[in-house]
């Protein structure tokens, strides 16, 4: 029987006709084979798998992009929405409702909120700065990690004081007290600064710096009531550490701080211990007696009048309380008499205008100024004058209210000669003692005199001696001057016996 050929396409009948009986007969199995397992149904089978694959890729990335249109869409509504129902607002709704509406609105989002915030803006009004912002600036800069921070801000008041490292603004730092976090943020606004219409500078703008405290709203309470006066504590304490105290000057109508150094104590100040200790007693007194004056109605100051002769210690006695009450302001006008313009008010107020142009302070802007209004403008304020002539001072000025304590400063005294040998040579005793204070009863010498005699010598006795010398010469002229003062009394009433003898 003859081998059947294979249904072949016309180009290869004739090549096949060719083959040897046993060649068509291998070529005729072959082909029945691959028509039991078509090759053409398998490949067919692997590609119309890999289409379903891509058309199952291709579907879900078109489903994701018709969602993203979608949501763009219905979030482009919505704004458009909201942007129609506000210029109907604006335009329907008065700016009172609108108001209400909106404080309404965010009350409802503050009570909906888990975060709770505590603004503490630097001032409280325009004149007045808030106590609470600086201790809070103060207790950051002691927290705040320089590693994390990107933004810092950099101060120092001068070359001699160590650089402050504070937040910048916009940044933020957590401070963890007792376990609870509570996030500080520092804002500042920029506000247009009110004037009046006669004022040319209109464009004016004002920093508002303020901090946020931020926290959970069930540590409110823990954040009001102890936390925040722990920072106040914190702060105070950090300042009474480094404080330093600083002498304000009016130069050019600017006042001008500098550090102000003076080693004076009450314990090394040459004065007589009774007076000592009562001036001592009596600014204790005034700084603890705050609520004691507000309940009589009298404004908490208090005036000093230190008199007396140059060089008798009225300096060194304002450095000493000024080291005594290094938590206070002092305001201190010193030759008082020589400061202000010391005529009757009466004849004050006659005088042209342009003579009250050229005279900068008056005793009535004076005298408003201690006892006026403007004194309680500030509370447990201290005024000290000085002067080397009393006499020449108003009685106006002298009163009560204005000048409280009346101080004199004398020449030195015994007492006082002693405390400056012992702060000059560490000495409390010395054979030339009794001699100096014999001679100081009789003699005017002022404490400066003593000792700048005693700061000349290193040596102890010879610094002594030498004052015995000083003291010994002044009462040589003070004998001199008292016998020619006698001479010349003498010589006067010689003069009278004679005129009225050739009266008569």
């Amino acid at each position: 029987m003859a081998t059947q050929l294979p249904v072949a396409p016309p180009h290869f009948q004739h090549k096949l006709s060719l083959l040897s009986p046993s060649q068509q007969t291998l070529f005729s199995a072959t082909a029945s084979y691959h028509k039991s397992v078509p090759y053409q149904a398998q490949r067919t089978k692997k590609l119309t798998l890999k289409v379903c694959k891509n058309s199952l890729t291709m579907t879900s990335f078109d489903n994701a992009a018709e969602s993203y249109k979608s949501a763009i869409t219905t979030a482009a509504s919505v704004a458009a929405s909201l942007m129609l129902m506000r210029g109907v607002l604006n335009e329907l709704v008065p700016p009172e409702v609108r108001t209400m509406l909106f404080s309404r609105l965010g009350n409802l989002r503050s009570c909906m909120s888990m975060q709770h915030t505590i603004v503490i803006d630097q001032k409280i009004d325009a004149f007045t700065n808030n106590h609470i912002y600086t201790a809070v600036k103060t207790y950051l800069a002691t927290r705040i990690n320089t590693n994390m921070q990107q933004r810092l801000h950099v101060s120092s008041v001068n070359e001699n004081e160590k650089m402050l490292v504070s937040m910048a603004e916009g940044e933020e730092m957590v401070d963890v007290y007792d376990g609870t976090e509570f996030k500080w943020c520092l804002s500042v606004q920029v506000n247009p600064v009110k004037r009046d219409s006669s004022s040319h500078d209109n464009g004016s703008q004002q920093e508002v710096c303020s901090f946020e405290l931020s926290f959970h709203k069930k540590h409110k309470e823990k954040a009001l009531k102890s936390y925040l006066p722990f920072v106040v504590s914190t702060a105070k304490a950090i300042k009474d550490q480094e404080r330093s105290l600083q002498l304000h000057t009016n130069q050019y109508s600017n006042w001008v701080p500098v550090d102000l150094h003076h080693p004076s104590t009450f314990d090394t100040l040459a004065m007589d211990q009774k007076l000592k200790q009562s001036i001592i007693d009596d600014l204790n007194r005034f700084i603890n007696r705050k609520d004691y004056y507000k309940r009589i109605g009298k404004a908490w100051k208090r005036g000093y009048l230190l008199y007396g002769s140059p060089g008798t210690g009225k300096s060194s006695l304002v450095a000493a309380i000024a080291n005594h009450l290094s938590d206070r302001s002092i305001l201190v006008v010193e030759d008082i008499d020589c400061s202000i313009e010391m005529k009757e008010r009466e004849s004050s107020e006659a005088n042209s205008s342009e003579e009250m142009k050229e005279r900068k302070v008056t005793l009535s802007g004076l005298l408003n100024f201690v006892d006026g209004l403007w004194s309680t403008s500030g509370e447990g304020r201290i005024i000290i004058f000085t002067t080397n002539y009393k006499e020449r001072l108003d009685p106006a000025l002298l009163r009560p209210g204005r000048m409280d304590m009346h101080i004199h400063m004398g020449y030195c005294t015994p007492e006082s000669f002693r405390i400056l040998a012992n702060n000059y040579h560490s000495i409390e005793h010395h054979a030339t003692y009794p001699k100096i204070e014999e001679l100081i009863k009789e003699v005017m010498v002022t404490p400066a005199e003593v000792a700048e005699v005693l700061i000349r010598k290193d040596d102890t006795d010879v610094a002594l001696h030498d004052l015995v010398d000083l003291l010994e010469s002044k009462m040589k002229d003070a004998d001199e001057i008292n016998t020619r003062h006698k001479d010349e009394s003498k010589q006067l009433d010689e003069k009278k016996d004679d005129s009225n003898c050739d009266q008569a």
